[in-house]
């Protein structure tokens, strides 16, 4: 009996183990499929004036009776009958058109790779009579990022399609930069634009080597491969360095500008100082001071309007990854840091 005591229990242990093995092998299969690059994505089109109708409807639905609501609805399937026939034939009218696309910009211009999608797609379509409207938010960032975004802004123009940025929030540094190159600029009253100007910092511990005996060395070639450093002793010829590269980043910002805004005086506003709506409009950065809820709610009552975007499907691994990051650059945009000579639109 004891023997078969003993082998029970010996067995039970065996299964255990073979589970536990089971359940390992097939968290690293997931795991491996998890880790598989993501599908391409798509573009999603939505219907602005559907969408306004429909919150007209619930308001009316609320505040009206049944018979004056039913009648409402009547009128609405009648307007719709008649907008359905006259897209038939829309192909061959020269009726306006608006394509609405977003971006929300980090230091690092992440929205671009969506962007560049959703304006490769409607430029397929998209006639000189249309508009393109981007609703804009960015603090700035990095300067080859925002210039590559500003440069897929620029294949609107570059297509005489009208180009319009509307700025609820900000358009600091990098983002005004793309924002200058519409052919229209909106603004919200206390929106923030600007500033034109570049910023570059960061922390330097070589004498906090030095103290504790510790050596850093680095190699390069080339005598300019690396001017300021964070752990070693930097020289006045490499500060001296650092910073024309810093006033050449600066003068191409300030020509850029002044190239897409010629009204612009351009030495008065490319301090790196910053101004709310009402007052960057009297500086000409921007052309009205309007909400973009406004705006797009004014072109929808005259033409149809058009939400464009990419989506890309994320795995779960990706979502959390992306809260991390999206979390750490917060924290990390906060003190502005900045290693190496990258610099920043700030």
């Amino acid at each position: 009996m004891e023997f078969i005591a003993n082998y029970g229990l010996f067995l039970l242990k065996a299964i255990t183990v073979v589970i536990a093995v089971a359940i390992t092998l097939g968290l690293v299969l997931s795991a491996g499929r998890k880790n598989k690059p993501s599908q391409a994505g798509s573009i999603s089109v939505t219907n602005i004036n559907d969408q306004f109708d429909d919150m007209a409807s619930v308001i009316k639905e609320s505040i009206l009776d049944d018979k004056a609501f039913k009648e409402t609805i009547k009128s609405k399937k009648k307007a719709e009958k008649a907008s359905k026939k006259s897209q038939k034939t829309a192909a061959n009218d020269e009726s306006k058109t608006v394509y609405l696309l977003d971006f929300d910009g980090d230091m690092k211009a992440s929205a671009v790779d969506q962007m560049r999608e959703v304006i490769s797609a409607i430029l397929l379509t998209a006639k000189p009579i249309d508009e393109v409207v981007v609703r804009l938010e960015s603090g700035g960032g990095m300067v080859h990022s925002y210039g590559l975004a500003s440069s897929q802004l620029d294949r609107v123009r570059q297509r005489q399609i009208p180009l319009t940025v509307c700025v609820d929030k900000v358009a600091a540094s990098g983002g005004y930069m793309m924002a200058c190159v519409a052919n229209k600029v909106c603004a919200a009253p206390f929106a923030i634009i600007g500033s034109i100007g570049v910023v570059a910092q960061l922390p330097n511990l070589h004498r906090l080597l030095k103290k504790n005996d510790i050596d850093f060395e680095m190699y390069t070639a080339g005598e300019y491969k690396r001017t300021l450093t964070v752990f070693g002793e930097n020289t006045e010829k490499g500060r001296e360095k650092f910073t024309e590269d810093l006033e050449l980043t600066h003068q191409l910002f300030k020509d850029f500008v002044s190239q897409q805004r010629s009204s612009v005086d351009i030495d008065k506003v490319a301090t790196g100082e910053i101004w709310f709506g009402s007052k960057a409009l009297e500086q000409k950065l921007v052309d009205t001071i309007i909400t973009s809820d406004d705006y797009i709610a004014q072109l929808a009552t005259e033409h149809p309007v058009y939400h464009v975007e990419y989506m890309v499907k994320k795995s779960l691994q990706e979502r959390i990854g992306l809260s991390i990051s999206q979390g750490v650059e917060q924290a990390f945009m906060r003190v502005i840091s900045k290693f190496d000579s990258s610099r920043f639109f700030q």
